[in-house]
Order: structure tokens, then C-alpha cells, then sequence
């Protein structure tokens, strides 16, 4: 066969062999289907439950427990737990509850611990609780935000507490004495976090000035939120009520009838002497002028909470 048509019958092959476009198959895509609305919703719901979860609530319950210059200890690890078991059961608010401490042993899970904040002052100076200063004052308090309730270790909380996180107000604080309207007493105070810094500076730089004005932190605090135009106490006094002041009958009467609730109380203040397992237990000071009676609601409340 001659070379030309070997070459034309080869070519003729090979296009008989290419394949055509009708004869080519398209393969099917998978194009994935839209998620139905309702799968979306839960998505989105999932991831911002999930947002919600990770963030801290900005409601803290606050408190501290420091050793004193020996070493000792004023509360023990117990006053920290009952504190937090009454917060539990009488506030319902999404909150933390955190305790600033020397001695982050022995709590109660759920409690969070961070080490007492620093306040610059000699050594050697009476108690008068300075160090509540750091915590109440300072700019930055670990990763804490938003409103804080500072709880003294040896109150007892005797009914429900939403209302104190309720209130308006940028700094509240229980009154002391029923005729002092310039002093607070520093065992129930709700303030904002990080928004004193001003205050504590003046307060390290100038120590020696103040403590010659002022007996007692609660009394520097008093007068210095005063100058902020922010001093509030509490809108009804009996909810955080002195058990020295409100519970305890005068002398002769405090021989013969036992403390009672104040009305309309919600925490308990125990200020001074007798403290509250004192009040408990019974307890008698001023050649009988103090005379307590066993308060057995104090257990009720503090204790069996």
C-alpha cells in the first residue's frame, strides 16, 4: 500500500477514535445543599451560648482574709466558706465570688482566690483595715470587672441579696451609727472596680497625714467618695443592719430577751464585740452593760446555711 494512504487511513482512525462532545459525559457536581434555616438558628445560637459561657460575669461578691504581722490568722478558712454557702443561697444573679487571701487553702469550690492586693504603709501600724484599700481602691483587680459587693468574713447574711446589686448608685455603704450621716461602715460595700486609683495614690503618699485625720479606713473612704459626689448608704438602713445597734436590747432588758432580727434586715453587721460567734454563743462585757443572750438564729443562718 502506498505511504500516502497508510498515512490517511491512520489519520482517519485516530479521528474516529477522538471523542466527540455529544459523546462525552458530563460527571454530575456535588453542590452541597443550604443548611435549613432552622439548623443556621441553632448554630448561631450554639456559638453565642458558647461566647456567653466563656465570659465572666460582671456581678463579684468580694471579700478578704489576710494574716496579720505574726503570722496568725483573725478568720479561718471556715468564715470564708459560710460566707460564700450564704451567698449561694441568697443571691440568684449570675455573679463570682472571690476572696482575696494569704492562705488560698481549704475552700469551698466555686470560690475563686487571688492573692490580697498591695497598700503601701509602714509596718507596725494598728489594725484599722488599711489593706481593705487595695481591694476597694485599686485601679486594676486581677481580671475583675464591673460591680463588686465587698463583704466583711464575720457578717451573716439572713435573707435574700439581689437588691443590693440593684440599687443605683456608683459607691454604697452601711451606715455605722443612726446619728452619723458622714461615716459608713466598711462591712457591706458595693463600688466600681478599678475607678479609685486617684484615691489609693493619695492614700500611700500620704499616710501619715491621714491616719492623724481619720481613726479607721471606713472613715477615709467615707470621706473621700464624699469628695466625689458618689457617698450613698443603702436606701432602706435595716437591710444591712448593725447587730450592736439594731438587734440589741439596752441594759436592763438585754439580761432578759434575746436579740432579735432587725426588720427588713437582709446581712447582719457584727462590728466591734461581741462578733457573731460571741453573739451565738452568749457574751458579756462592761461590768454586764453588754450583756448578749444566746442568739440562736446567728447558728441558723451562719452555720446551717
Amino acid at each position: 500500500m502506498p505511504a500516502k494512504s497508510i498515512k490517511k487511513s491512520a489519520s482517519a482512525k485516530a479521528l474516529a477514535d477522538k471523542p466527540t462532545k455529544a459523546s462525552i459525559k458530563k460527571k454530575p457536581v456535588n453542590v452541597p445543599k443550604p443548611a435549613p434555616a432552622k439548623v443556621l438558628a441553632d448554630e448561631v445560637s450554639a456559638k453565642r451560648a458558647s461566647a456567653k459561657a466563656d465570659k465572666k460575669p460582671e456581678l463579684n461578691v468580694v471579700c478578704m482574709a489576710w494574716l496579720r504581722e505574726d503570722g496568725t490568722k483573725k478568720f479561718s478558712e471556715e468564715y470564708v466558706n459560710r460566707l460564700y454557702r450564704m451567698v449561694q443561697k441568697n443571691l440568684t444573679l449570675p455573679h463570682r465570688f472571690v476572696c482575696f487571701t494569704d492562705y488560698p487553702d481549704k475552700f469551698d469550690d466555686g470560690i475563686e482566690t487571688f492573692p490580697v492586693p498591695k497598700v503601701r504603709f509602714p509596718k507596725g501600724c494598728p489594725e484599722r483595715g488599711w489593706k481593705k484599700l487595695g481591694l476597694l481602691l485599686s485601679g486594676k483587680v486581677e481580671d475583675l470587672k464591673g460591680t463588686a459587693l465587698f463583704l466583711d468574713l464575720d457578717t451573716v447574711i439572713v435573707d435574700n441579696i439581689d437588691d443590693l446589686f440593684k440599687v443605683p448608685g456608683k459607691f454604697l455603704i452601711a451606715r455605722d451609727k443612726a446619728n452619723n450621716d458622714k461615716e459608713g461602715n466598711s462591712s457591706v460595700v458595693r463600688f466600681e472596680i478599678g475607678k479609685h486609683q486617684d484615691v489609693l495614690d493619695y492614700f500611700e503618699k500620704n499616710f501619715d497625714r491621714v491616719r492623724h485625720e481619720v481613726r479607721r479606713e471606713q472613715q477615709f473612704l467615707s470621706n473621700e467618695m464624699q469628695k466625689k459626689g458618689i457617698f450613698q448608704f443603702w436606701p432602706n438602713e435595716n437591710w444591712c443592719a448593725s447587730f450592736k445597734y439594731k438587734s440589741l436590747l439596752r441594759f436592763p432588758l438585754n439580761w432578759f430577751i434575746a436579740p432579735k432580727i432587725p426588720k427588713g434586715a437582709k446581712v447582719v453587721i457584727f462590728h466591734g464585740r461581741p462578733n457573731n460567734e460571741q453573739a451565738m454563743k452568749g457574751y458579756t462585757a462592761k461590768f454586764g452593760l453588754r450583756h448578749v443572750k444566746p442568739t440562736k438564729w446567728i447558728r441558723k443562718y451562719w452555720i446551717d446555711a
